[in-house]
């Protein structure tokens, strides 16, 4: 049983890990794609498959702290003054509230919930990371007509997110079941 549970776990955490890495897809090939990034279904699957919640919310962490460092420290440098260890905290807690919606949502799983986790889990990032824009930032003006233009200058972003979101669910859930199906040894409840 132990070889089992670390087998999946391995899995589990290899294709996160792989998948996190496509993150760096658009930022070295193309600026039209951004914002469409595997973190909304990788946060979606930890809280799915991970019964220890803290595993949960650590590895999708983990998998957005390393793509950033990454990203931030080869594509965007000239933004930062020196390496870039850690940036944009909002977006962690934006992601943090999608592992919590996840670990809610996705205690059964079926296509109506991953549709509705993918669809939260893009509005729940949309919210969070542009109200900190408009919060800290210096394009809007601190009224409730600022927030509203924020959030609408925000919306070509916010199709990526959620055609992101729902392909990377898709992705990460669809294979993740062909290969429990494949390999019935595999098939634990939680990892």
């Amino acid at each position: 049983m132990e070889n089992k549970v670390n087998a999946r776990w391995g899995i589990v955490a290899f294709v996160v890990v792989l998948v996190a890495m496509s993150r760096l897809v658009p930022h070295a090939y193309t600026g039209n794609l951004f914002n469409f990034s595997p973190l909304g279904g990788i946060a979606l699957f930890g809280a799915a498959y991970f019964s220890k919640k803290y595993m949960a919310f650590l590895l999708p962490l983990l998998a957005l702290w390393v793509s950033n460092v990454l990203i931030d420290n080869l594509f965007y440098a000239n933004y930062y003054d020196g390496f870039a260890w850690m940036a944009n905290l909002e977006v962690y807690f934006a992601f943090a509230l999608i592992v919590a919606l996840g670990a809610v949502l996705l205690k059964k799983i079926n296509i109506a919930r991953l549709l509705t986790g993918s669809l939260s889990a893009s509005l729940i990032f949309f919210f969070v990371t542009n109200f900190y824009v408009w919060q800290n930032g210096t394009m809007y003006p601190k009224t409730v007509e600022g927030l509203a233009t924020c959030y609408v200058a925000a919306i070509p972003f916010f199709w990526n997110t959620l055609t992101g979101d729902l392909f990377y669910v898709a992705v990460l859930f669809g294979a993740f079941e062909w290969v429990k199906k494949q390999y019935p040894s595999l098939v634990l409840e939680k990892i």
